[in-house]
This record gives C-alpha cells, structure tokens and sequence, in this order.
C-alpha cells in the first residue's frame, strides 16, 4: 500500500515546504514581530500535515480529490475540540499570521497559472463566466454561514 508513495518526489516536497515555511516565519517575524522560534513548533505541525496530505494524494491517485483537500480535512480532525491532540494543535498553529502565509501561497498560485495560459486561452469567454459564478457562490456561502454563526453566538 505505501509502496505507491514517490519518495523522491515526497522529499522534493518537503524540502519546498520547509523553505516555504522558512519565508512564511521570516515574512511574519519582519511584519508582527513574532518570534521565529515561537511560531516554529505550530509551523512545522501544518507542515506535517501538508506532507500527510501529498502522501495521501499519492495513495489514492484516480482521486478526483485534490491534495488541499486532504490537508483541509486533516486539519479539521486536529482541530476538533475533544480529541488528544487538539490543544497543542490549535495552540501551536494560532502562532501563525494567516497573512504571512497568504503572500507565499498566491505567489506559488500565480507561477501556477502562468504554466497554464494556453489552456486558459482556450477556454476564452468561458472562464468569465465560471469565474463569476464560483465566486458569487462562495461569497454568497461564505456569507450565510458567518450570519448563522453569529446568529447562535447572540452577535446579531
């Protein structure tokens, strides 16, 4: 079953992730002043869980289920409140500035689609309309759940 996981690439993988990692503790020590060993341990928890992520990708590759995904739901079991592990995980990783790591990952995300503007052109007039549509539905779901949220917290 493990023997499906590309050890080469994994340690590719790692080696980005931890230099990543290094610009994100950097960038957020520079912006907020947050000591680099303090946000260390809760960077290198959402590392692990990026490589758990990629390595499950790997495990099941006829997925349609993208890598983020996995990360994303890892990230929900550890944070869930009750379970043995939660407080470190919530405690360590709230040491980390979201926007500190949102300027590496849009960086990334850029290069990303750069690599793919000829499909992009392809697509012409059709990716206006998707773009529009998957972005009115995600406000509009965004927005529906942060009013019930703040409804049962008593907020409104």
């Amino acid at each position: 079953m493990f023997g499906k996981i590309d050890l080469k690439r994994s340690s590719y993988q790692l080696v980005v992730m931890l230099m990543v990692g290094a610009m994100i503790l950097v960038g957020q020590f520079i912006s907020s002043g947050i000591a680099i060993t303090t946000a260390l341990p809760g960077m290198l928890i959402m590392i692990a869980a990026a490589m758990l992520a990629m390595m499950l990708k790997d495990l099941f590759p006829k997925s349609i289920f993208p890598a983020f995904g996995f990360a994303t739901i890892i990230g929900l079991f550890l944070s869930i409140p009750g379970n043995a592990v939660s407080d470190v995980f919530n405690t360590q990783v709230a040491n980390i500035n979201f926007m500190a790591i949102t300027t590496p990952l849009l960086a990334f995300a850029g290069i990303s689609v750069g690599n793919k503007i000829e499909d992009l052109k392809k697509m012409s007039w059709k990716i206006v309309v998707i773009s529009l549509v998957v972005f009115t539905t995600i406000f509009f779901a965004c927005a529906s759940i942060a009013h019930i949220v703040l409804k049962m917290q008593g907020v409104i």
